[in-house]
């Protein structure tokens, strides 16, 4: 899967958009836009289609023991089922290969360009004079045209975070984006840095493979079991959309039943409120927790040879550190200036719309508890019809233009989010999926 770009070998790409990535955002905008007769080149950097699902992808961030933190039911696209027999929490190769049979069925492998890198995107003027897209294909070779446009779908999760402490660590230490199998921790003392939900579920592969497991963790988090009920737990919220303030007694009531305070096995208290962060979705590491398998630390204060000293004084030696510490927003391609980078990420109406030009569009950098890739595929939809309501001058689409160029706020609902990197693109779920939505029947005229 070596094609090059075939639209680019004969200068024919002036009115198709260059569509960045294949992976889960990547194939759902190649879908939405042979859907809607939209010409587009793709270009990936791997052989085969999944982005970081597939492990074996140069840039993936997957390891071994990798399963869906969301039910398959509230994951999977809505006109493309995952197979009855695949699991509830479906483990990465499952996904690989859900997204395989997705660029198959709707045909879209012929559509991209493989083992290729895009090196450099450069508009010729304003919004509408096009883009100079370069890169070089897998055999070395360096590529250069121009496209109407540019539709970036690279992922959020392939530049690590790395942290930086004090001192010096004389062993071995690795960000979470190195780790790929269990026996990396044979025979090792192992000290987790960060809690988010790969920081925990790597936490208990290195407690079953390692000598011993610490974790650190500047503040607490609300941890949420698989399972309530005998069902997933993302399945249980009902029909009717409750009020945050209530659906957080609600979910807050439950947890407590189901897991009780995070406090009670050794793990800090949250000083935010639910929802105001991811949670961690995680049935295994309050259980070995509470069995003594895994010590909880807090922050680390300094480092000296093997031991590290902790901000609340204690001090003990390890072989490894792990940093689970998150991932930066990378789009090496491009100047941020052009994405209307502030603070942490683009500010981009409804998280994809520039607000100046109408030729570039960033896929996917949206996060949201219980989204899903339908409300990604959702944002594909949005997007690609507003391409083709430019071209035909309707009246939705003039809308949509001066409402994402007047000032815009991102859509948390009123969600007072933690102010860190990761996130600066989360949005509250239901409020974006009716803005989306509502967009959608606008640009169609309440078309299906």
């Amino acid at each position: 899967m070596t094609a090059q770009a075939s639209g680019a070998q004969n200068g024919a790409t002036a009115q198709s958009f260059a569509l960045i990535g294949a992976g889960p955002m990547g194939l759902a905008m190649a879908k939405v836009l042979k859907e809607q007769g939209i010409p587009f080149q793709g270009f990936e950097l791997h052989s085969d289609v999944g982005g970081l699902w597939d492990i074996d992808a140069p840039h993936s961030t997957m390891y071994e023991s990798a399963h869906l933190i969301s039910s398959k039911k509230m994951t999977q696209f809505d006109d493309f089922p995952m197979r009855e027999e695949v699991a509830e929490y479906p483990s990465h190769r499952e996904m690989r290969r859900y997204f395989r049979d997705f660029a198959s069925h709707y045909d879209l492998y012929q559509d991209y360009a493989f083992n290729c890198e895009v090196l450099s995107c450069e508009p010729l003027g304003d919004s509408g004079a096009g883009w100079r897209l370069t890169w070089r294909d897998g055999e070395g070779q360096e590529h250069s045209d121009v496209f109407a446009g540019v539709l970036i779908a690279n992922g959020t999760l392939a530049e690590p975070n790395i942290p930086s402490f004090k001192g010096s660590f004389d062993s071995e230490m690795i960000h979470a984006a190195q780790y790929r199998d269990p026996r990396q921790f044979a025979d090792k003392r192992v000290l987790i840095v960060g809690a988010g939900n790969s920081g925990c579920d790597i936490a208990v592969d290195a407690i079953h493979h390692g000598v011993s497991c610490d974790i650190s963790m500047r503040r607490g988090y609300y941890f949420v079991p698989k399972y309530v009920f005998g069902k997933p737990a993302d399945t249980m919220g009902g029909a009717i959309r409750l009020p945050m303030w209530l659906k957080r007694r609600v979910d807050g009531m439950i947890l407590k039943w189901f897991v009780g305070e995070p406090q009670k096995y050794g793990f800090p208290k949250p000083d935010y409120a639910l929802y105001e962060s991811h949670p961690v979705v995680n049935s295994l590491i309050l259980f070995h927790a509470g069995h003594g398998d895994l010590k909880v630390r807090p922050d680390i204060d300094h480092i000296e040879g093997k031991t590290v000293h902790f901000t609340d004084g204690a001090q003990a030696e390890y072989d490894m550190i792990l940093t689970a510490t998150g991932y930066l927003l990378h789009y090496p391609f491009i100047d941020q200036e052009l994405l209307n980078w502030e603070g942490a990420a683009p500010h981009l109406y409804l998280n994809c719309m520039h607000p100046n030009r109408d030729d570039l569009f960033v896929l996917g950098m949206v996060e949201a508890s219980g989204l899903g890739w339908q409300g990604r595929h959702e944002q594909a939809e949005m997007v690609a019809h507003y391409i083709n309501g430019l071209q035909e001058g309707s009246a939705g689409a003039a809308q949509l233009k001066q409402e994402k160029s007047a000032g815009f706020e991102r859509a948390t609902g009123g969600m007072n989010y933690l102010k860190l990197a990761r996130m600066a693109y989360y949005v509250d779920k239901a409020t974006y999926r009716k803005a989306v939505t509502g967009w959608i029947t606008a640009l169609t005229g309440g078309r299906t």
